[in-house]
């Protein structure tokens, strides 16, 4: 069993491994003010950026759904890694060497499972890759190069061979360490009459990868007659390769896609190839399956759903593109994108395309012209005869709910008047109202559905955030109290340096929301505010390590992230804060002791009485102090 990594070496990967270059290989991230990053939260759908980064601090946290931690949390999250999984992941990209207090130094075989699968797939990779240049791969060299791809092309994508025989991979990779259990999850191997053989053999062979650049699995293309496999034969379900999850190319396509807020779908890995070449850098594929939410999910989260992004689909113009174009629209509307497809006008493919008009064809096909929403109605207004008024109205029953999905209204209304023109209706307002009825028949029918039952409590594994609210009053900004209170912390924990030695000396019962109170405590515990001084990064760690539960630990995340609501966050901001929540504290205390002093004039004890009196008069002097004074009387 592998040892436990030693604790200076994890805050070494932490330290060394910025979280938002991390971050930006899953989603585009933008500035949100205050030195923090926005995106689209990889953990749950949204329409517009609620999560966030603070590079400074290493921390991220998203405002909808609650997820935050640091730059392992957010690895350990996205891709379903262990604890050590992930921090030997980012030790090897910033080339950190681990010690084991347990058991030396790592050995291969004490890898986490899913590190060991992708390494085993990085070195097929490389094996592939390799034996393109034999000589029983010529058939696939003849093969790409019909398809217009050169040795560079294939260098560029990775391309390789698989040979014919039973197991040349399986030995190679038993002789890097792997073992045969490994072997046959990782899938690239499969049971045979004596053992693990390959799975792949006498193929072209494009390596997938996902949106961090790992390598997931093989797309395999048959090359001989006497292959009785299907055309293209895909790995199968693993731990680290799920097909509805994987987009083909897009770790080479990801940083032009956020950049230029345009995606373009094709096909098959050589449509990718052949639109990359050609210019049409924003290309992806999915790795045989339809097009569907996971991969929307991908997109958004590049795309950042802005007014002006664009997703191109483009489709064989056969039977199976007109219904894979189709199923595209079935999911348009969980895009804020504007959808479009094309279609060469002889159903070209882009690899067909290029080869016979060349790159600048390519380049026209991605440009968007039809939207798919069009697209989608005259496909299903063509199977009715519009000479007729029984095939005019038939098809404005079936068409009618296809634009009524459209959510946005000044949107829905325009496609409906287009829908009255394509059936040939003069009446345009019938179909607008036509339309609208049906919109309004699909909300009534909606409803809210069931809500999600309460999580379980209790410790949870590292790096996860509780969605449930620390116990106590809820939280409400539009109390001044808990408006201040939170701002206080936040200085606190993002810029100590403003407020310190002054907050180490605040109370817990000076923040009147429990969730507030209890994230104060924390940072007693983890030495005070003060102690943020030297490093603000390790100060916000020990603060997280000191919180009691994972609700306190997702609250200091939050506060650590959030921006501030002042314009100019100094001194003379942090000694306003200070102030306030002292003043308060101070007020709610003189409310109390003339409780008291009331009651005991009843009681008659002389020697109370003046005691709690002067309690009085020193703290009505002190928020005199204070509202004359400010920050200077605490």
């Amino acid at each position: 069993m592998a040892g436990r990594i030693n604790d200076d070496d994890v805050k070494a990967v932490r330290d060394a491994v910025p979280i938002d270059a991390v971050v930006s290989e899953y989603l585009q991230l933008r500035s949100a003010g205050g030195g923090n990053l926005k995106g689209l939260c990889p953990f749950h759908d949204e329409k517009s950026p609620s999560f966030q980064v603070s590079p400074s601090k290493g921390l991220f946290h998203c405002f909808g759904c609650q997820e935050g931690g640091d730059t392992i949390a957010f690895v350990m999250k996205i891709d379903h890694l262990s604890f050590s999984e992930t921090v030997e992941r980012l030790a090897a990209q910033a080339g950190v060497t681990l010690r084991y207090e347990e058991g030396g130094y790592n050995p291969s075989s004490q890898r986490g499972e899913r590190t060991r699968l992708v390494e085993a797939h990085k070195i097929a990779a490389r094996f592939y890759a390799d034996q393109l240049s034999g000589d029983e791969a010529a058939i696939g060299r003849t093969f790409l190069a019909e398809r217009g791809f050169d040795q560079a092309a294939a260098e560029h994508f990775g391309v390789g061979y698989s040979p014919v025989g039973w197991d040349h991979l399986t030995r190679f990779l038993r002789g890097k360490g792997f073992t045969d259990k490994e072997l046959m999850l990782s899938g690239l191997s499969q049971d045979g009459r004596r053992g693990p053989i390959d799975r792949f053999r006498g193929r072209l062979m494009w390596p997938i990868r996902d949106i961090s650049g790992e390598v997931v699995g093989f797309g395999a293309r048959k090359l001989r007659e006497d292959d009785n496999g299907p055309k293209y034969l895909n790995t199968p379900e693993t731990a680290i390769y799920k097909k509805s999850q994987v987009l083909y190319g897009v770790d080479l396509a990801k940083k032009d896609i956020a950049k230029s807020s345009r995606a373009v779908v094709v096909e098959g890995y050589t449509d990718v190839m052949a639109c990359h070449l050609a210019g049409v850098t924003t290309a992806i594929a999915t790795c045989g399956t339809a097009f569907g939410g996971d991969h929307i999910k991908i997109l958004r989260r590049l795309l950042m759903d802005n007014g002006s992004a664009r997703v191109i689909f483009t489709f064989d113009g056969d039977a199976a593109g007109q219904k894979a174009a189709l199923r595209a629209f079935e999911d348009d509307q969980k895009f804020a994108a504007e959808t479009y497809i094309a279609i060469a006008p002889d159903g070209m493919d882009p690899c067909d395309l290029r080869l016979a008009k060349g790159d600048a064809a390519v380049q026209d096909l991605a440009e968007p012209r039809t939207p798919l929403f069009e697209f989608a109605i005259r496909q299903i207004v063509s199977r009715y005869d519009l000479e007729t008024p029984a095939g005019r109205a038939a098809a404005l029953d079936e068409a009618a709910p296809i634009v009524a999905r459209i959510k946005n209204g000044s949107s829905q209304h325009e496609v409906a008047v287009q829908l009255a023109g394509i059936l040939g209706i003069l009446d345009t307002q019938f179909v607008v109202k036509r339309v609208a009825q049906v919109a309004r028949w699909a909300r009534d029918r909606g409803g809210r559905g069931p809500s999600a039952g309460p999580e379980p409590r209790g410790r949870q594994p590292y790096g996860t955030e509780a969605r449930q609210a620390p116990s106590g009053p809820a939280l409400t900004l539009r109390s001044p109290a808990h408006r201040t209170e939170r701002e206080l912390l936040k200085l606190a924990l993002q810029r100590p340096e403003l407020v310190s030695p002054a907050f180490d000396a605040y109370g817990e019962d000076e923040f009147t929301a429990p969730p507030y109170a209890a994230v104060r405590r924390a940072i007693e515990d983890a030495g005070g505010a003060e102690s943020g001084l030297r490093s603000v990064t390790e100060y916000l760690a020990r603060v997280r390590e000191a919180a009691p539960d994972d609700m306190v630990r997702a609250m200091v995340t939050e506060l650590a992230v959030e921006v501030f609501r002042g314009k100019t966050i100094d001194e003379v901001y942090a000694g306003q804060q200070l102030v306030h929540v002292r003043l308060r504290a101070v007020d709610r205390r003189v409310q109390d002791v003339t409780g008291t002093l009331t009651r005991l004039g009843s009681q008659g004890d002389p020697e109370r009485y003046e005691a709690v009196q002067k309690e009085l008069w020193v703290l009505q002097q002190y928020g005199q102090a204070l509202r004359a004074r400010g920050a200077e009387a605490l």
